[in-house]
């Protein structure tokens, strides 16, 4: 069983930041899932809403700011102040400190309308083109079945996994037409059956996001290899995964 940060360790430090990477590291997690969406001008850069309201002393779309804006923003502080001033990552940035620290990433391919996934795919594409961190520790993956088709015929052999609320009765179809390599699930959502259909199937499954690892060790009965958390250190603590 595998922990995986969520957009970074989001109970511990501000989410989809730096300071995220770091403490992913410090757990000793070899696993991070992030977001990442384009500014204005087109860069990807790493952040979950699609506003910056939330995250952020600002206000606004992330696609209505330029990258010079965006990270002039305080993306720490909403959190605690011991992160003030930290900024929106760009996901090249992220990507350097993740070799620096030799965590793999799991990148989120996020849109908010379907006319923004050629672009996010093209500029993704471009970064990971640039050799700046190593294709085989990279795994993508989203809710939007364009981007990830796009990713297949942009970077052919690079992982993928199909992001879904819960498995749809036509999830091997689907696995196959999109060439994916793992499926990610709400954990709320999973069954004993399509869980272990899909295992059965050779795909490795990943489930988001539980934070209660006493209430979620069926989970490894059922198979599930990876969990991606807000909280790893309850599972670190608790021994997980339990005996």
């Amino acid at each position: 069983m595998i922990l995986c940060g969520h957009r970074g360790v989001a109970s511990l430090a501000p989410e989809n930041t730096l300071a995220g990477m770091r403490k992913v590291r410090e757990l000793g997690l070899d696993w991070v899932e992030i977001d990442v969406q384009l500014t204005r001008d087109g860069t990807p850069v790493v952040i979950h809403d699609q506003t910056v309201n939330r995250c952020t002393n600002g206000r606004g779309k992330v696609s209505n700011h330029e990258l010079e804006q965006l990270q002039q923003l305080d993306a720490g502080s909403w959190f605690d102040k011991a992160f003030r001033n930290e900024s929106v990552p760009t996901l090249e940035q992220l990507l350097l400190l993740c070799q620096e620290l030799a965590i793999k990433v799991n990148i989120e391919l996020k849109t908010y309308h379907e006319s923004e996934a050629d672009q996010l795919c093209h500029r993704v594409s471009q970064v990971i083109d640039t050799g700046l961190y190593p294709k085989g520790k990279l795994l993508f993956s989203s809710f939007n079945q364009v981007c990830l088709m796009l990713m297949k015929q942009l970077q052919p052999d690079l992982r993928r996994g199909l992001l879904v609320e819960r498995i749809p009765d036509n999830w091997q179809q689907l696995m196959t037409e999109l060439d994916c390599y793992s499926l990610h699930c709400n954990f709320r959502h999973l069954t004993r059956p399509r869980a272990q259909a899909v295992k059965q199937a050779g795909y490795p499954l990943y489930c988001y996001t539980p934070n209660q690892p006493g209430k979620v060790a069926h989970l490894i009965d059922w198979g599930v290899d990876m969990i991606i958390t807000d909280r790893p250190q309850d599972y670190l603590v608790a021994g997980w995964p339990p005996g």
